[in-house]
Protein backbone atom coordinates (compact mmCIF):
# COMPACT_ATOMS: atom_id res chain seq x y z
CA UNK A 1 0.00 0.00 0.00
CA UNK A 2 1.31 3.51 -0.61
CA UNK A 3 3.52 5.18 2.35
CA UNK A 4 1.17 7.77 4.35
CA UNK A 5 3.35 9.56 6.76
CA UNK A 6 1.73 10.29 10.23
CA UNK A 7 -0.78 13.37 10.67
CA UNK A 8 0.73 16.65 11.37
CA UNK A 9 -1.16 19.39 13.44
CA UNK A 10 -3.45 21.83 12.41
CA UNK A 11 -1.24 24.88 11.28
CA UNK A 12 -1.40 28.27 13.12
CA UNK A 13 -1.54 31.67 11.96
CA UNK A 14 1.95 32.97 10.97
CA UNK A 15 2.44 35.08 13.72
CA UNK A 16 1.81 31.69 15.97
CA UNK A 17 3.91 29.48 14.01
CA UNK A 18 6.44 27.76 16.31
CA UNK A 19 10.22 27.03 15.61
CA UNK A 20 12.00 24.88 13.38
CA UNK A 21 12.91 22.96 16.16
CA UNK A 22 9.58 22.26 17.67
CA UNK A 23 8.30 21.30 14.21
CA UNK A 24 11.09 18.74 13.52
CA UNK A 25 10.68 17.07 17.25
CA UNK A 26 7.04 16.00 16.26
CA UNK A 27 7.90 14.27 13.20
CA UNK A 28 8.08 10.50 13.76
CA UNK A 29 11.98 9.08 13.13
CA UNK A 30 12.52 6.06 10.80
CA UNK A 31 15.15 3.79 10.79
CA UNK A 32 16.57 3.24 7.29
CA UNK A 33 15.83 -0.61 7.60
CA UNK A 34 12.34 0.28 8.56
CA UNK A 35 12.09 3.18 5.41
CA UNK A 36 14.18 0.84 3.21
CA UNK A 37 11.05 -2.26 3.96
CA UNK A 38 8.44 -0.02 3.55
CA UNK A 39 9.40 1.38 0.30
CA UNK A 40 10.33 -1.83 -0.85
CA UNK A 41 6.56 -3.53 0.33
CA UNK A 42 4.98 0.03 -1.58
CA UNK A 43 6.77 -1.15 -4.43
CA UNK A 44 5.78 -4.24 -4.61
CA UNK A 45 2.15 -3.62 -3.78
CA UNK A 46 2.18 -1.32 -6.27
CA UNK A 47 3.22 -2.74 -9.43
CA UNK A 48 3.64 -6.22 -8.44
CA UNK A 49 4.18 -8.53 -12.04
CA UNK A 50 5.42 -6.64 -14.96
CA UNK A 51 5.78 -7.24 -18.82
CA UNK A 52 9.07 -4.87 -19.62
CA UNK A 53 10.67 -4.68 -22.64
CA UNK A 54 14.54 -3.81 -23.38
CA UNK A 55 17.89 -3.97 -24.76
CA UNK A 56 20.33 -6.26 -22.74
CA UNK A 57 23.11 -4.10 -21.57
CA UNK A 58 26.23 -5.02 -18.99
CA UNK A 59 25.76 -9.12 -19.57
CA UNK A 60 29.17 -10.42 -18.76
CA UNK A 61 27.75 -14.33 -18.25
CA UNK A 62 26.76 -16.06 -14.71
CA UNK A 63 28.00 -14.81 -11.71
CA UNK A 64 30.36 -17.45 -9.69
CA UNK A 65 27.19 -17.74 -7.59
CA UNK A 66 25.15 -18.92 -10.50
CA UNK A 67 23.28 -15.77 -10.86
CA UNK A 68 22.95 -13.23 -13.24
CA UNK A 69 22.95 -9.69 -13.20
CA UNK A 70 22.81 -6.74 -16.25
CA UNK A 71 20.82 -4.13 -17.11
CA UNK A 72 17.79 -3.57 -19.51
CA UNK A 73 17.54 -0.25 -21.25
CA UNK A 74 15.60 1.73 -24.03
CA UNK A 75 16.48 5.23 -25.48
CA UNK A 76 15.21 7.41 -21.92
CA UNK A 77 16.19 5.38 -18.83
CA UNK A 78 17.76 1.86 -17.91
CA UNK A 79 16.81 -0.31 -14.98
CA UNK A 80 19.16 -3.43 -13.44
CA UNK A 81 17.45 -6.55 -13.43
CA UNK A 82 18.88 -9.98 -11.94
CA UNK A 83 18.13 -13.78 -12.62
CA UNK A 84 18.38 -16.42 -9.73
CA UNK A 85 20.05 -19.62 -10.18
CA UNK A 86 17.20 -21.60 -10.17
CA UNK A 87 15.45 -19.48 -12.38
CA UNK A 88 18.45 -19.18 -15.19
CA UNK A 89 18.54 -22.95 -15.83
CA UNK A 90 15.15 -22.80 -17.08
CA UNK A 91 14.91 -19.78 -19.23
CA UNK A 92 14.67 -21.11 -22.46
CA UNK A 93 15.94 -17.46 -24.13
CA UNK A 94 19.13 -17.30 -22.28
CA UNK A 95 20.62 -13.26 -22.22
CA UNK A 96 23.18 -12.07 -24.54
CA UNK A 97 24.56 -8.84 -25.13
CA UNK A 98 22.87 -6.19 -26.99
CA UNK A 99 19.63 -8.39 -27.56
CA UNK A 100 15.94 -6.64 -27.13
CA UNK A 101 13.98 -9.05 -25.01
CA UNK A 102 10.73 -8.89 -23.13
CA UNK A 103 10.79 -9.68 -19.51
CA UNK A 104 8.32 -11.23 -16.83
CA UNK A 105 9.03 -10.64 -13.31
CA UNK A 106 8.46 -8.49 -10.71
CA UNK A 107 9.52 -5.07 -8.96
CA UNK A 108 11.27 -4.98 -6.34
CA UNK A 109 14.20 -3.05 -4.04
CA UNK A 110 17.74 -3.74 -3.09
CA UNK A 111 18.42 -1.87 -0.19
CA UNK A 112 21.83 -2.21 -0.03
CA UNK A 113 22.09 -0.33 -3.17
CA UNK A 114 19.21 2.04 -2.51
CA UNK A 115 18.15 0.90 -5.68
CA UNK A 116 15.15 -0.52 -7.29
CA UNK A 117 15.23 -3.67 -9.87
CA UNK A 118 13.08 -6.28 -12.01
CA UNK A 119 13.72 -10.17 -10.74
CA UNK A 120 13.39 -11.81 -14.00
CA UNK A 121 11.19 -15.16 -14.27
CA UNK A 122 11.24 -15.65 -18.10
CA UNK A 123 12.65 -14.06 -21.35
CA UNK A 124 11.14 -13.72 -24.80
CA UNK A 125 13.42 -11.69 -27.34
CA UNK A 126 12.31 -9.20 -29.03
CA UNK A 127 14.97 -8.66 -31.65
CA UNK A 128 18.27 -6.77 -31.77
CA UNK A 129 18.23 -3.31 -30.23
CA UNK A 130 19.23 -0.49 -31.32
CA UNK A 131 22.86 -0.16 -30.10
CA UNK A 132 23.45 -4.02 -31.96
CA UNK A 133 21.40 -2.78 -34.90
CA UNK A 134 23.31 0.48 -35.81
CA UNK A 135 26.79 -1.90 -35.12
CA UNK A 136 25.67 -4.33 -37.70
CA UNK A 137 24.65 -2.22 -40.11
CA UNK A 138 28.37 -0.73 -39.77
CA UNK A 139 30.02 -3.54 -39.63
CA UNK A 140 28.66 -4.35 -42.94
CA UNK A 141 29.36 -1.28 -44.98
CA UNK A 142 32.53 -1.57 -43.64
CA UNK A 143 33.51 -5.28 -44.52
CA UNK A 144 32.33 -4.22 -48.41
CA UNK A 145 34.68 -1.76 -48.37
CA UNK A 146 37.53 -4.46 -47.97
CA UNK A 147 38.24 -2.92 -44.40
CA UNK A 148 38.34 -6.32 -43.03
CA UNK A 149 40.06 -8.79 -45.28
CA UNK A 150 42.54 -10.86 -44.13
CA UNK A 151 45.00 -9.78 -46.96
CA UNK A 152 45.18 -6.44 -45.47
CA UNK A 153 46.87 -8.15 -41.96
CA UNK A 154 50.76 -7.56 -41.64
CA UNK A 155 52.81 -9.91 -38.99
CA UNK A 156 53.91 -8.24 -35.72
CA UNK A 157 57.47 -7.58 -35.26
CA UNK A 158 59.02 -10.38 -33.29
CA UNK A 159 60.95 -8.04 -31.13
CA UNK A 160 59.92 -4.06 -31.31
CA UNK A 161 62.51 -1.55 -30.08
CA UNK A 162 59.66 0.86 -29.16
CA UNK A 163 55.96 -0.25 -27.95
CA UNK A 164 52.97 2.74 -28.26
CA UNK A 165 50.09 2.16 -26.68
CA UNK A 166 46.51 4.00 -26.84
CA UNK A 167 44.43 4.18 -23.67
CA UNK A 168 43.86 5.98 -20.55
CA UNK A 169 46.78 7.01 -18.56
CA UNK A 170 45.14 6.94 -14.86
CA UNK A 171 43.46 3.05 -15.67
CA UNK A 172 44.76 -0.18 -14.46
CA UNK A 173 44.56 -1.08 -18.09
CA UNK A 174 48.25 0.62 -19.27
CA UNK A 175 49.57 -0.43 -15.21
CA UNK A 176 48.87 -3.93 -16.86
CA UNK A 177 50.43 -3.89 -20.10
CA UNK A 178 53.71 -1.84 -18.16
CA UNK A 179 53.97 -5.20 -15.54
CA UNK A 180 53.95 -7.66 -18.59
CA UNK A 181 56.18 -6.01 -20.28
CA UNK A 182 58.75 -5.44 -17.51
CA UNK A 183 58.23 -9.16 -16.89
CA UNK A 184 58.49 -10.65 -20.10
CA UNK A 185 61.05 -7.84 -22.11
CA UNK A 186 61.42 -4.74 -20.96
CA UNK A 187 60.95 -2.54 -24.01
CA UNK A 188 60.49 1.53 -24.27
CA UNK A 189 56.61 2.50 -24.17
CA UNK A 190 55.36 5.66 -25.24
CA UNK A 191 51.95 6.20 -23.92
CA UNK A 192 49.16 8.76 -25.84
CA UNK A 193 46.82 9.25 -23.34
CA UNK A 194 43.16 9.78 -24.36
CA UNK A 195 39.93 9.13 -23.29
CA UNK A 196 38.52 5.79 -23.63
CA UNK A 197 34.32 6.66 -23.14
CA UNK A 198 32.45 9.17 -23.82
CA UNK A 199 32.09 12.28 -25.91
CA UNK A 200 35.18 12.76 -28.37
CA UNK A 201 36.45 9.70 -27.14
CA UNK A 202 36.73 8.45 -30.79
CA UNK A 203 38.25 11.86 -32.26
CA UNK A 204 41.05 11.34 -29.37
CA UNK A 205 42.17 7.56 -30.03
CA UNK A 206 41.87 7.74 -33.94
CA UNK A 207 44.15 11.00 -33.90
CA UNK A 208 46.53 8.92 -31.61
CA UNK A 209 46.89 6.61 -34.14
CA UNK A 210 47.27 8.90 -36.94
CA UNK A 211 49.67 10.94 -34.53
CA UNK A 212 52.17 7.83 -33.83
CA UNK A 213 51.95 7.05 -37.89
CA UNK A 214 53.28 10.89 -38.40
CA UNK A 215 56.20 10.29 -36.22
CA UNK A 216 59.12 9.83 -38.51
CA UNK A 217 62.51 7.98 -38.58
CA UNK A 218 64.77 11.06 -37.65
CA UNK A 219 61.94 12.68 -35.08
CA UNK A 220 63.22 13.57 -31.57
CA UNK A 221 59.94 11.06 -30.68
CA UNK A 222 60.87 7.32 -31.76
CA UNK A 223 58.18 5.48 -33.93
CA UNK A 224 56.67 2.80 -32.24
CA UNK A 225 57.52 -0.51 -33.99
CA UNK A 226 53.55 -1.77 -33.05
CA UNK A 227 50.67 0.05 -31.17
CA UNK A 228 48.11 -1.54 -28.80
CA UNK A 229 45.15 0.15 -28.26
CA UNK A 230 43.69 -1.05 -25.10
CA UNK A 231 40.72 -0.57 -23.24
CA UNK A 232 39.15 -2.06 -19.51
CA UNK A 233 35.73 -4.18 -19.86
CA UNK A 234 32.29 -2.51 -20.02
CA UNK A 235 28.75 -2.49 -21.48
CA UNK A 236 28.17 -2.03 -25.56
CA UNK A 237 27.84 2.19 -24.76
CA UNK A 238 30.89 2.24 -22.89
CA UNK A 239 32.49 0.77 -25.72
CA UNK A 240 31.37 2.51 -28.66
CA UNK A 241 33.83 4.83 -29.30
CA UNK A 242 35.83 1.77 -30.81
CA UNK A 243 32.96 1.13 -32.95
CA UNK A 244 33.14 4.72 -34.38
CA UNK A 245 34.10 4.97 -38.08
CA UNK A 246 36.69 7.08 -38.00
CA UNK A 247 38.56 5.47 -35.10
CA UNK A 248 38.15 1.76 -37.77
CA UNK A 249 39.24 3.86 -40.32
CA UNK A 250 42.62 4.96 -38.62
CA UNK A 251 43.47 1.68 -37.77
CA UNK A 252 43.23 0.59 -41.29
CA UNK A 253 45.18 3.33 -42.25
CA UNK A 254 47.69 2.53 -39.97
CA UNK A 255 51.19 2.00 -41.77
CA UNK A 256 52.42 0.53 -37.76
CA UNK A 257 51.04 -2.86 -36.99
CA UNK A 258 48.30 -3.11 -34.45
CA UNK A 259 47.10 -4.99 -31.72
CA UNK A 260 43.81 -4.15 -30.61
CA UNK A 261 42.77 -5.03 -26.47
CA UNK A 262 39.48 -3.71 -25.87
CA UNK A 263 37.39 -4.89 -23.57
CA UNK A 264 37.24 -8.51 -21.89
CA UNK A 265 37.43 -12.16 -23.70
CA UNK A 266 33.66 -11.59 -24.71
CA UNK A 267 33.34 -8.05 -26.04
CA UNK A 268 33.95 -7.45 -29.95
CA UNK A 269 34.27 -3.77 -31.22
CA UNK A 270 34.85 -3.54 -34.86
CA UNK A 271 38.39 -2.08 -34.29
CA UNK A 272 38.96 -5.91 -33.40
CA UNK A 273 38.10 -6.97 -36.85
CA UNK A 274 40.60 -4.25 -38.80
CA UNK A 275 43.19 -4.53 -36.43
CA UNK A 276 46.44 -7.11 -37.29
CA UNK A 277 45.88 -8.96 -33.87
CA UNK A 278 43.15 -8.95 -31.56
CA UNK A 279 44.00 -9.26 -27.56
CA UNK A 280 41.53 -11.22 -25.42
CA UNK A 281 42.49 -8.62 -22.70
CA UNK A 282 45.65 -5.40 -22.47
CA UNK A 283 48.10 -8.18 -20.41
CA UNK A 284 47.65 -10.61 -23.72
CA UNK A 285 48.16 -7.98 -25.65
CA UNK A 286 51.49 -6.99 -24.28
CA UNK A 287 52.25 -10.77 -24.54
CA UNK A 288 52.09 -10.97 -28.31
CA UNK A 289 53.92 -7.60 -28.78
CA UNK A 290 57.23 -9.21 -27.27
CA UNK A 291 58.80 -12.84 -26.60
CA UNK A 292 60.04 -13.70 -23.33
CA UNK A 293 63.38 -13.00 -22.42
CA UNK A 294 64.46 -15.85 -20.73
CA UNK A 295 63.13 -18.09 -23.04
CA UNK A 296 65.10 -16.65 -26.01
CA UNK A 297 68.01 -16.23 -23.76
CA UNK A 298 67.64 -20.06 -23.37
CA UNK A 299 66.83 -20.81 -27.22
CA UNK A 300 70.25 -18.52 -27.79
CA UNK A 301 72.04 -20.99 -25.62
CA UNK A 302 70.78 -24.33 -26.69
CA UNK A 303 71.56 -23.06 -30.44
CA UNK A 304 74.94 -22.07 -29.64
CA UNK A 305 75.70 -25.17 -27.54
CA UNK A 306 74.30 -27.67 -30.65
CA UNK A 307 76.62 -25.57 -33.20
CA UNK A 308 79.77 -26.19 -31.31
CA UNK A 309 78.95 -29.77 -30.82
CA UNK A 310 78.40 -30.23 -34.53
CA UNK A 311 81.10 -28.48 -35.71
CA UNK A 312 83.21 -30.77 -33.55
CA UNK A 313 81.58 -34.01 -34.52
CA UNK A 314 82.21 -32.66 -38.37
CA UNK A 315 85.71 -32.15 -37.51
CA UNK A 316 86.60 -35.18 -35.98
CA UNK A 317 84.59 -37.35 -38.61
CA UNK A 318 86.36 -35.37 -41.32
CA UNK A 319 89.79 -36.19 -39.53
CA UNK A 320 89.20 -39.96 -39.60
CA UNK A 321 88.28 -39.74 -42.97
CA UNK A 322 91.42 -38.26 -43.72
CA UNK A 323 93.49 -40.85 -41.51
CA UNK A 324 91.19 -43.46 -43.62
CA UNK A 325 92.19 -41.87 -46.97
CA UNK A 326 95.85 -41.59 -45.82
CA UNK A 327 95.64 -45.87 -45.18
CA UNK A 328 94.26 -46.18 -48.51
CA UNK A 329 96.73 -44.30 -50.56
CA UNK A 330 99.08 -46.61 -52.03
CA UNK A 331 102.80 -46.26 -52.20
CA UNK A 332 105.33 -44.79 -54.54
CA UNK A 333 106.90 -48.12 -55.06
CA UNK A 334 103.48 -49.85 -55.73
CA UNK A 335 102.75 -46.86 -58.66
CA UNK A 336 105.78 -47.29 -60.24
CA UNK A 337 106.34 -50.84 -60.47
CA UNK A 338 104.17 -51.67 -63.32
CA UNK A 339 105.77 -49.01 -65.43
CA UNK A 340 108.99 -50.02 -64.22
CA UNK A 341 108.34 -53.19 -65.87
CA UNK A 342 106.78 -51.61 -68.97
CA UNK A 343 110.16 -49.38 -69.30
CA UNK A 344 112.44 -52.78 -69.06
CA UNK A 345 110.25 -54.82 -71.92
CA UNK A 346 110.43 -51.67 -74.32
CA UNK A 347 114.09 -51.34 -73.18
CA UNK A 348 114.80 -55.07 -74.62
CA UNK A 349 112.73 -54.90 -77.87
CA UNK A 350 114.37 -51.65 -78.77
CA UNK A 351 117.46 -52.68 -80.10
CA UNK A 352 116.13 -55.76 -82.81
CA UNK A 353 113.60 -53.05 -83.84
CA UNK A 354 116.54 -50.85 -84.64
CA UNK A 355 118.58 -53.28 -86.73
CA UNK A 356 115.32 -54.38 -88.19
CA UNK A 357 114.23 -50.47 -89.43
CA UNK A 358 118.05 -50.19 -91.01
CA UNK A 359 117.63 -53.22 -93.06
CA UNK A 360 113.80 -52.32 -94.28
CA UNK A 361 115.46 -48.30 -94.44
CA UNK A 362 118.69 -50.00 -96.53
CA UNK A 363 117.31 -52.61 -98.79
CA UNK A 364 114.18 -49.19 -100.36
CA UNK A 365 117.68 -47.39 -100.60
CA UNK A 366 119.17 -49.94 -103.22
CA UNK A 367 115.83 -50.47 -104.90
CA UNK A 368 115.62 -46.78 -105.61
CA UNK A 369 119.38 -46.80 -106.73
CA UNK A 370 118.19 -49.64 -109.12
CA UNK A 371 115.54 -47.73 -110.61
CA UNK A 372 117.38 -44.19 -110.94
CA UNK A 373 120.09 -46.22 -113.21
CA UNK A 374 117.34 -47.75 -115.41
CA UNK A 375 115.79 -44.41 -115.82
CA UNK A 376 118.90 -41.98 -116.00
CA UNK A 377 118.40 -38.64 -116.14
CA UNK A 378 120.52 -37.29 -118.84
CA UNK A 379 118.45 -39.78 -121.11
CA UNK A 380 115.09 -38.07 -119.86
CA UNK A 381 116.77 -34.42 -120.43
CA UNK A 382 117.81 -35.64 -124.42
CA UNK A 383 113.92 -36.55 -125.08
CA UNK A 384 112.63 -33.16 -123.89
CA UNK A 385 115.60 -30.99 -126.01
CA UNK A 386 114.32 -33.39 -129.21
CA UNK A 387 110.62 -32.74 -127.77
CA UNK A 388 111.46 -28.96 -128.22
CA UNK A 389 112.94 -28.94 -131.18
CA UNK A 390 110.10 -30.47 -132.54
CA UNK A 391 107.73 -27.87 -130.72
CA UNK A 392 109.79 -25.04 -132.46
CA UNK A 393 107.71 -21.49 -132.54
CA UNK A 394 103.99 -23.08 -131.57
CA UNK A 395 104.52 -22.38 -128.27
CA UNK A 396 105.67 -18.62 -128.88
CA UNK A 397 102.18 -17.76 -130.48
CA UNK A 398 99.99 -19.63 -128.16
CA UNK A 399 101.66 -18.01 -125.17
CA UNK A 400 101.02 -15.28 -126.77
CA UNK A 401 97.51 -15.69 -127.35
CA UNK A 402 97.05 -16.85 -123.65
CA UNK A 403 98.76 -13.87 -122.21
CA UNK A 404 96.27 -11.91 -124.63
CA UNK A 405 93.22 -13.69 -123.44
CA UNK A 406 94.47 -13.84 -119.54
CA UNK A 407 94.74 -10.67 -119.67
CA UNK A 408 91.25 -9.26 -120.75
CA UNK A 409 90.19 -11.13 -118.09
CA UNK A 410 92.72 -9.88 -115.14
CA UNK A 411 91.29 -6.28 -116.39
CA UNK A 412 87.55 -7.08 -115.93
CA UNK A 413 88.71 -9.02 -112.81
CA UNK A 414 90.97 -5.99 -111.37
CA UNK A 415 87.25 -4.10 -112.13
CA UNK A 416 85.24 -5.98 -110.15
CA UNK A 417 88.28 -6.68 -107.39
CA UNK A 418 88.25 -2.81 -107.22
CA UNK A 419 84.35 -2.97 -106.73
CA UNK A 420 84.56 -6.29 -103.74
CA UNK A 421 87.41 -4.43 -102.40
CA UNK A 422 85.47 -1.08 -101.19
CA UNK A 423 82.27 -3.25 -99.97
CA UNK A 424 84.82 -5.45 -98.12
CA UNK A 425 86.74 -2.92 -96.82
CA UNK A 426 83.35 -0.92 -95.81
CA UNK A 427 81.91 -4.43 -94.49
CA UNK A 428 85.78 -4.99 -92.34
CA UNK A 429 84.86 -1.37 -91.40
CA UNK A 430 81.54 -1.79 -89.90
CA UNK A 431 83.08 -5.28 -88.67
CA UNK A 432 86.40 -3.68 -87.35
CA UNK A 433 83.77 -0.81 -85.07
CA UNK A 434 81.36 -3.29 -83.92
CA UNK A 435 84.35 -6.21 -82.65
CA UNK A 436 86.26 -3.17 -81.15
CA UNK A 437 82.82 -2.36 -79.17
CA UNK A 438 82.78 -5.81 -78.17
CA UNK A 439 86.46 -6.00 -77.27
CA UNK A 440 85.84 -2.96 -75.11
CA UNK A 441 82.96 -5.08 -73.11
CA UNK A 442 84.59 -7.87 -73.37
CA UNK A 443 87.91 -6.16 -71.72
CA UNK A 444 85.60 -4.75 -69.07
CA UNK A 445 83.78 -7.75 -68.00
CA UNK A 446 87.47 -9.93 -68.12
CA UNK A 447 88.84 -7.22 -65.99
CA UNK A 448 85.59 -7.32 -63.59
CA UNK A 449 86.13 -11.05 -63.70
CA UNK A 450 89.57 -11.25 -62.97
CA UNK A 451 89.34 -9.10 -59.96
CA UNK A 452 86.38 -11.46 -58.41
CA UNK A 453 88.38 -14.09 -59.58
CA UNK A 454 91.48 -13.03 -57.71
CA UNK A 455 89.42 -11.97 -54.47
CA UNK A 456 87.64 -15.58 -54.55
CA UNK A 457 90.92 -17.63 -54.94
CA UNK A 458 92.77 -14.83 -52.51
CA UNK A 459 89.95 -16.13 -49.79
CA UNK A 460 89.92 -19.55 -50.38
CA UNK A 461 93.91 -19.19 -50.04
CA UNK A 462 93.57 -17.65 -47.11
CA UNK A 463 90.89 -20.03 -46.08
CA UNK A 464 92.99 -22.83 -46.97
CA UNK A 465 96.27 -21.55 -45.13
CA UNK A 466 94.38 -21.30 -41.88
CA UNK A 467 93.19 -24.73 -42.57
CA UNK A 468 97.02 -26.16 -42.89
CA UNK A 469 97.48 -24.28 -39.70
CA UNK A 470 95.26 -25.63 -37.90
CA UNK A 471 96.31 -29.54 -39.48
CA UNK A 472 99.59 -29.22 -39.34
CA UNK A 473 102.18 -30.86 -37.09
CA UNK A 474 104.24 -28.17 -36.99
CA UNK A 475 101.87 -27.17 -33.68
CA UNK A 476 102.12 -29.89 -32.00
CA UNK A 477 105.91 -29.62 -32.56
CA UNK A 478 105.20 -26.09 -30.51
CA UNK A 479 103.73 -27.80 -27.94
CA UNK A 480 107.34 -29.87 -26.89
CA UNK A 481 106.85 -32.95 -29.14
CA UNK A 482 109.54 -34.54 -31.38
CA UNK A 483 108.75 -35.83 -34.87
CA UNK A 484 111.65 -38.89 -34.90
CA UNK A 485 112.35 -40.36 -39.09
CA UNK A 486 114.50 -42.58 -40.14
CA UNK A 487 117.39 -42.25 -42.48
CA UNK A 488 115.18 -42.29 -45.33
CA UNK A 489 113.25 -39.75 -44.29
CA UNK A 490 110.51 -41.59 -42.65
CA UNK A 491 108.42 -41.51 -39.56
CA UNK A 492 109.18 -43.76 -36.85
CA UNK A 493 106.21 -44.66 -34.45
CA UNK A 494 107.56 -47.54 -32.66
CA UNK A 495 110.70 -47.98 -30.43
CA UNK A 496 111.83 -51.33 -31.43
CA UNK A 497 112.01 -49.97 -34.93
CA UNK A 498 113.60 -46.87 -33.67
CA UNK A 499 116.37 -48.91 -32.05
CA UNK A 500 117.17 -51.24 -34.73
CA UNK A 501 117.66 -47.78 -37.05
CA UNK A 502 121.14 -46.92 -38.09
CA UNK A 503 120.29 -42.86 -37.48
CA UNK A 504 117.19 -40.92 -36.66
CA UNK A 505 116.70 -37.51 -37.19
CA UNK A 506 114.81 -35.45 -34.18
CA UNK A 507 112.69 -32.78 -35.85
CA UNK A 508 112.02 -29.74 -33.10
CA UNK A 509 109.85 -26.97 -33.58
CA UNK A 510 112.88 -24.85 -33.94
CA UNK A 511 115.48 -27.01 -35.87
CA UNK A 512 116.25 -31.10 -36.66
CA UNK A 513 119.31 -32.67 -34.21
CA UNK A 514 120.22 -36.11 -35.68
CA UNK A 515 120.69 -38.95 -33.13
CA UNK A 516 122.29 -42.30 -33.26
CA UNK A 517 120.32 -44.82 -31.01
CA UNK A 518 122.04 -47.24 -29.29
CA UNK A 519 120.50 -50.67 -30.40
CA UNK A 520 118.12 -51.33 -27.56
CA UNK A 521 114.19 -50.28 -26.45
CA UNK A 522 112.88 -50.31 -23.09
CA UNK A 523 108.90 -51.05 -23.38
CA UNK A 524 108.03 -50.42 -20.15
CA UNK A 525 109.12 -46.94 -20.29
CA UNK A 526 106.20 -44.51 -21.97
CA UNK A 527 105.71 -42.68 -24.76
CA UNK A 528 105.60 -39.04 -22.87
CA UNK A 529 109.15 -39.87 -20.50
CA UNK A 530 110.48 -41.05 -23.63
CA UNK A 531 109.55 -37.51 -25.62
CA UNK A 532 110.82 -35.28 -22.26
CA UNK A 533 113.92 -37.41 -22.42
CA UNK A 534 114.59 -36.61 -25.85
CA UNK A 535 113.81 -33.12 -25.00
CA UNK A 536 116.21 -32.63 -22.55
CA UNK A 537 119.23 -34.46 -23.68
CA UNK A 538 121.69 -32.16 -25.80
CA UNK A 539 120.71 -33.39 -29.27
CA UNK A 540 123.50 -31.59 -31.59
CA UNK A 541 127.09 -29.85 -31.47
CA UNK A 542 127.04 -26.57 -32.54
CA UNK A 543 125.72 -25.86 -35.56
CA UNK A 544 127.02 -28.63 -37.50
CA UNK A 545 124.54 -30.61 -36.43
CA UNK A 546 126.81 -33.77 -35.35
CA UNK A 547 127.56 -35.81 -31.97
CA UNK A 548 130.23 -34.84 -29.48
CA UNK A 549 132.97 -37.40 -30.14
CA UNK A 550 133.51 -39.71 -27.25
CA UNK A 551 136.09 -39.31 -25.40
CA UNK A 552 138.71 -41.80 -25.79
CA UNK A 553 139.69 -43.23 -22.41
CA UNK A 554 135.04 -43.45 -22.29
CA UNK A 555 133.77 -47.09 -22.58
CA UNK A 556 133.18 -48.01 -26.30
CA UNK A 557 129.03 -48.91 -25.78
CA UNK A 558 127.10 -45.74 -26.53
CA UNK A 559 124.63 -44.26 -24.21
CA UNK A 560 120.78 -45.02 -25.28
CA UNK A 561 118.84 -41.66 -26.31
CA UNK A 562 115.93 -42.41 -24.51
CA UNK A 563 117.58 -43.15 -20.95
CA UNK A 564 115.96 -40.76 -18.61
Amino acid sequence: MPLVPPPRPAASPAADIPPTSVLTANQPEWSVGELAGALKRTLEDAFGHVRLRGEISGYRGQHGSGHAYFSLKDGQARIDAVVWKGVFGRLRQKPQEGLEVVATGRITTFAGKSSYQIVVESLEPAGLGAWMALLEERKKQLAAEGLFAPEHKRAIPYLPRVVGVVTSPTGAVIRDILHRLEDRFPRPVLVWPVRVQGDGADEEVAAAIRGFNALGPNSAIPRPDVLIVARGGGSIEDLWAFNEECVVRAAFESGIPLISAVGHETDTTLIDYVSDRRAPTPTGAAEMAVPVRADLIATVADLSARAVGSIGRRVERDRSDLRALARALPSADALLAAKRQRLDLAEARLAPALAAGASRHRARLQLLLDRMARRSPDVALANARARLARIDHRPLTALRNDVQRKGEALSQLGRRLVVARDASLERARALQARRADRLVALSNRLTQAGLRGVERRRDRLEGLAHLLGSLSYRAVLERGYVLVRDAAGLPVRHAAKAAAASRLSLQFADGTVNAVPDGTSDPSVSAKPARRAARSQPASDGASGKRNAPNAAAPTRQGSLFDA
